[in-house]
């Protein structure tokens, strides 16, 4: 049993022993990892380690462990190089990329195996730049920051290292990042703008959700601010602000109250709306911005940036017009 180490990279810096080895040596099993750390089988800069302690750039791990756990299959790295990426973006620095992403395409791949993803779109491109080299990166790889439903398109956040990951991710769980979509949805609205409160639960095995206006077991606090910006032939276009960010809570809320979105089936009827080429719900997350409380850190500079898509680019916009 040979000695390994790793060399801790700048993308490997800032999260806990555990969840690197996870990452970085995929063969190994949750339980012996935590067994070989307790045992100083696996040790940091030649010490006995802890399994939560923060890693930092230039530290060391060693690991005396069977070189089976590393010997992990994992897909060629270079298939990277045979796709043409197919992306487009809304804006990129150093950190990040906003991206438009078209209705119908998988943000992440799926159970069924799919792979013209986003995300792998993201990696080639990068990878085409010279900017992410998946054979030298041992826990890190581009990751997206936020998801949107497979049928509705808009921006999506994509991180292009770990700190930028690590820092937007945070702004997203402190609700420091401002989201609005755009719909089109059945009637006319009798409140020209209002808040919507409710409750969502999910059901997980049937992937939709249920709202209601008061509490439910399992159910979480929904909250979804709406103004109608024009209204034509009997229905509403509309801006929503995402106040809670919840599964479905745009499309659900709104058929909760009598106004299901255009072209969704899931929560309304969408039968004869396909001929009218709603194919799917007429949704777009269309505007994001960035309302950090402060201007440090690696992202402090998109501190009250915002990125619109034109309405062009909003495929139900001109039944509107």
């Amino acid at each position: 049993m040979a000695m390994r180490e790793l060399k801790i990279g700048k993308n490997d810096a800032g999260q806990r022993l555990d969840k690197f080895l996870t990452k970085a040596v995929k063969g190994l099993p949750q339980s012996l990892l935590y067994k070989y750390i307790r045992l100083k089988k696996i040790k940091l800069n030649g010490a006995r380690a802890q399994q939560n302690v923060i890693l930092c750039a230039g530290d060391t791990v060693q690991l005396y462990i069977r070189d089976e756990f590393f010997d992990v299959p994992e897909k060629d790295q270079h298939a990277l190089a045979n796709i043409t990426p197919k992306l487009s973006i809304v804006y990129e620095d150093d950190n990040i990329m906003l991206l438009n992403k078209r209705p119908g395409v998988l943000v992440h791949e799926d159970t069924a195996g799919g792979e013209n993803t986003l995300i792998l779109h993201v990696k080639a491109y990068l990878y085409a730049k010279g900017e992410y080299d998946p054979e030298s990166e041992q826990s890190f790889a581009p990751a997206l920051c936020n998801r949107i439903d497979r049928n509705t398109g808009g921006i999506v956040i994509a991180a292009k290292n770990a700190e930028a990951l690590r820092v937007m991710n945070e702004k997203i769980k402190q609700n420091e990042i401002s989201k609005f979509y755009f719909c089109a949805a059945h009637g006319i609205f009798k409140k020209k703008r209002d808040e919507l409160h409710g409750f969502l639960r999910k059901d997980s095995a049937n992937n939709t959700v249920t709202v209601s206006d008061k509490p439910i077991p399992g159910g979480k606090n929904i909250i979804t601010r709406y103004r109608v910006l024009s209204e034509k032939n009997g229905n509403s276009l509309l801006e929503v602000e995402l106040v809670t960010g919840r599964t479905h809570q745009i499309r659900a809320h709104l058929a909760h109250i009598g106004h299901p979105l255009l072209g969704d089936g899931k929560y309304g009827q969408n039968r004869n709306e396909r001929t009218r080429g709603y194919k799917h719900q007429a949704l777009y997350a269309a505007r994001l911005r960035f309302d950090f409380v402060d201007g440090e850190g690696a992202l402090g500079y998109l501190r009250g940036k915002e990125f619109a898509l034109p309405e062009d680019e909003i495929w139900f916009f001109k039944d509107f017009r």
